[in-house]
């Protein structure tokens, strides 16, 4: 929005930042074993508002000397988190059977800090969060990348490379086996291909034919009602909630012509999230998709910003969709939004949004409850009006046909007669 004259800063951090090299983690359990073990490099490129309605973009690294705070793992789902500064990163990773994957990385700055981000006009504490290309590693295998691999979203770029991780680690020692990402394994050169000649003798010819069977398509089988889940964030201290939702969620989504649908399972879904005081986001991890919702707002209003979707099929087939430039379930600030009723919204050409007794409040949560709902137009007492003032127009323009018809029979009919 302030992006029309953009310019680019590079700093030397000195002291504060020291340039890294990449940086080593070792992440242990309450036993003290090892249970997560990281060595990676992570590139930042950050846009920003300065003075006279501008942006600036500076570009950093991970420092070497961050801190693991707020690192933690169990048997399910481990947390990679760096911190540096007033800023921090973090991995959340989760266990699917005999496979591992990387959820979600989460990035979140401090615009005040004036050493990283000179003449800010925000003072806000921001985060983004994305998903990564960390997925399918089997269990007890490291994950290797050393080619670099961008991550983009709208004011955020972070490049990551030289990267190996192991993010579940059993019997306290990283294993030797590896995993390469596809950008690190070689190109499989084509084989020329060769033209061979041989002799045939043709089947002989039959005038008896069988017809072939008729090709029967498989109904798709009607999916029930997605069951109703709720959804809570707490703040950093944990003493409160900071963003509450419930809904039933399904998607549809198209893969070349066939159309599929899935509901979000609440029972296996695992929660996520951060509330920041201009952007919040709610992360939904389940079987079969991570869901990502960015809120944003101007201080008057809420809105649904950005939504981005993983997931695999049945069959094994991964998808991956996502829209930043969303205006969805728009409310007052000291308001929560609700729409009982079924909704759907076109997400990308690929993908559609269903959902259920749906209820959101990413802002503003006091005492662990929704605020007065803002209702949306098919809940409100109006909507009942839209098919009566169809009715009502449909009405007016058939009484207005007839009495055009009518005019025009007689004024016909007194052209005949005076001739």
């Amino acid at each position: 929005m302030y992006r029309y004259a953009a310019f680019v800063l590079f700093l030397a951090f000195g002291s504060v930042f020291q340039l890294s090299h990449g940086i080593e983690v070792n992440v242990k359990d309450k036993a003290g074993k090892l249970c997560l073990y990281a060595n990676l490099m992570v590139n930042f490129s950050v846009s920003y508002e300065v003075a006279g309605n501008k942006s600036a973009t500076v570009e950093f690294e991970l420092p070497s000397n961050s801190t693991t705070d707020g690192s933690e793992c169990d048997d399910r789902s481990s947390t990679l988190k760096l911190n540096f500064g007033e800023h921090s990163w973090s991995v959340n990773f989760t266990i699917n059977g005999e496979t591992y994957q990387a959820d979600y990385i989460t990035f979140s700055y401090n615009l005040s800090d004036a050493t990283v981000f000179p003449n800010s006009v925000l003072n806000d504490t921001l985060a983004v969060t994305v998903k990564p290309h960390i997925t399918d590693v089997a269990k007890d295998t490291c994950y290797s990348c050393k080619s670099k691999d961008m991550i983009e979203d709208i004011s955020v770029n972070q490049t990551l490379w030289n990267v190996l991780i192991q993010a579940f680690v059993s019997n306290g020692s990283k294993s030797e086996n590896i995993s390469s990402c596809a950008a690190d394994l070689p190109t499989t050169p084509v084989a020329p291909t060769t033209h061979t000649t041989s002799t045939t003798t043709a089947a002989p010819v039959t005038n008896a034919t069988s017809p072939a069977p008729p090709t029967t398509t498989a109904p798709t089988p009607t999916l029930p009602t997605p069951s109703t889940g709720k959804y809570i964030i707490n703040s950093d201290d944990n003493s409160t909630a900071c963003l509450l939702a419930t809904f039933g969620l399904r998607i549809g989504f198209k893969q070349a012509e066939k159309y599929q649908e899935m509901n979000l399972e609440p029972n296996t879904t695992t929660v996520s999230g951060s509330c920041g005081v201009n952007s919040s986001e709610l992360v939904l991890v389940s079987n079969s998709m991570t869901i990502m919702f960015t809120f944003t707002n101007d201080t008057k209003k809420f809105r649904l910003h950005a939504l981005n979707i993983t997931g695999k099929t049945s069959s094994g087939v991964v998808f991956s969709e996502a829209n930043t430039n969303l205006s969805l379930w728009e409310a007052a600030i000291s308001s929560s939004y609700m729409c009982n009723k079924e909704q759907n919204y076109t997400i990308t050409s690929l993908l559609t949004l269903y959902t259920f007794d749906l209820q959101v409040q990413p802002f503003g949560v006091k005492k662990g409850v929704f605020s007065t709902a803002e209702e949306c137009f098919l809940d409100s007492d109006l909507s009942f009006l839209v098919p009566i003032a169809v009715g009502v127009a449909l009405s007016f323009l058939i009484i207005l046909v007839l009495i055009s018809y009518l005019i025009g029979r007689r004024k016909s009919r007194t052209g005949y007669q005076s001739v």
